[in-house]
């Protein structure tokens, strides 16, 4: 377990009253998240729960012919709890790291426990549940009613609100996977925002260079996430 003095830094742990958060720290462990990592695969047990302390964790739907589609991002404002929430011991997501980061790790023996016993820690996970799902409606939606250009600014925005840095390190193959489409499809849409000086390119990494652009450029699906994950997690997501 670390000992620093800065960590846990995800925020709905930090949400939690002082005394209650003291009670968890033995059960804590915090650990590195490396770009692309796999914390948990589909059909996997359902060993832990991850609260991300930076960097950006998506939820990950895999079909059986290997092909994925991301589902929702969870960054420090929430945490991977939702199965976990309903009693499940195999996972039938992928949790894939997007942004290189730390994270919390807590067992879910554990997590089941304290969600039994914590009245604080039981009501942050509800909501947290809450606006996890509330993002995943959005996005089913936004899959089919707004253009790919739309949807990757709204991609880029959210992992941008994640981590306070205008530098995203993410390629284009792993955009392109995430949101479902072939790799040519995704080189078109950022060489969109590129030209309209939205975003620069790099190898491994996008650069966000206007954000006020970026946003009138994204469908209203980002306003209305935004929107509804502050109204679950108003303590969290800012």
């Amino acid at each position: 377990m670390s000992t620093q003095s800065d960590w846990p830094r995800n925020r709905l742990l930090l949400a939690l009253p002082p005394a209650d958060l003291q009670q968890l720290m033995p059960e804590l462990e915090q650990i590195r998240c490396e770009r692309e990592q796999v914390l948990m695969d589909a059909d996997s047990p359902l060993d832990h729960v991850f609260f991300p302390d930076n960097g950006v964790v998506s939820v990950v739907a895999v079909y059986a012919d290997g092909s994925v589609i991301e589902a929702a991002t969870i960054g420090r404002e929430g945490c991977t709890s939702v199965q976990a929430i309903f009693g499940a011991t195999t996972s039938s997501v992928r949790l894939l790291v997007q942004i290189p980061g730390s994270a919390t790790r807590m067992s879910r023996a554990t997590f089941t426990r304290v969600m039994d016993s914590m009245p604080s820690f039981h009501s942050l996970m509800y909501a947290n549940a809450q606006a996890f799902l509330e993002q995943v409606l959005v996005s089913v939606a936004c899959n089919g009613a707004h253009s790919l250009k739309q949807r990757l600014a709204r991609w880029l925005l959210m992992m941008r609100d994640r981590g306070d840095d205008d530098v995203l390190r993410i390629s284009q193959t792993l955009l392109a996977e995430m949101l479902g489409v072939h790799r040519p499809s995704i080189t078109n849409a950022a060489r969109e925002l590129e030209r309209a000086g939205l975003i620069e390119r790099g190898r491994w990494q996008v650069t966000i260079l206007n954000r006020p652009a970026l946003v009138a450029a994204s469908c209203e699906c980002y306003q209305l996430v935004r929107e509804r994950i502050s109204f679950h997690l108003p303590k969290t997501y800012a």
